[in-house]
């Protein structure tokens, strides 16, 4: 299976890595043609505002967009905000992939960084997961379901084969949500 994740700005390596320790080929993409090549993607963690301006310089974001609508994605953090239907604090476009809103910066500023367990009805047990700059992903749509919560917000969402968290699980050796990526169905 060939795995991308998007490398025009943020936390690309920590994924490559992990992708490749669960069996998957993994590509940094950037540029609109190495998508016909993937079978799904992620869009790490990272900076939304500078990832959108990258992706409007080589003309990737209507081609992600188009990915999107027929391959799994992964929003992760920052990769979140750009999926989402609806981006505020501030307002920002996206690509529009799943009915979600993101309020970017929700969980504080960088200083205000923490790890923790988190419990998904994914996994048996919980993983340890980074909130950095988190946003906070409220569900605009019946059909999202929420996976795990912290809090009492929505942290881990899907609605089909889109994958959407608040926070970053790369920086750790746990697997098994990347995973739950891989095998999600086209």
């Amino acid at each position: 299976m060939k795995v991308g994740v998007l490398a025009l700005q943020g936390c690309v390596e920590p994924h490559l890595k992990m992708l490749a320790r669960v069996g998957a080929e993994a590509i940094s993409v950037r540029r609109p043609a190495q998508l016909e090549q993937l079978d799904r993607i992620i869009l790490p963690g990272g900076e939304s505002t500078t990832m959108l301006l990258l992706m409007e310089k080589v003309q990737l974001g209507p081609a992600l967009r188009e990915f999107g609508k027929t391959h799994p994605v992964w929003g992760i953090c920052a990769g979140s905000i750009l999926i989402a239907q609806e981006v505020c604090d501030p307002a920002q476009s996206s690509l529009n992939l799943i009915p979600i809103r993101a309020r970017r910066n929700f969980y504080g500023s960088q200083t205000d960084s923490f790890k923790t367990p988190l419990q998904t009805d994914l996994l048996k047990s919980p993983i340890e997961v980074d909130f950095i700059r988190a946003p906070l992903l409220e569900p605009l749509s019946r059909d999202i379901t929420v996976h795990a919560s912290h809090q009492g917000h929505a942290v881990l969402l899907q609605r089909g084969r889109i994958l959407a968290s608040s926070f970053h699980v790369e920086l750790g050796e746990d697997s098994r949500l990347h995973e739950y990526f891989l095998n999600l169905e086209s």
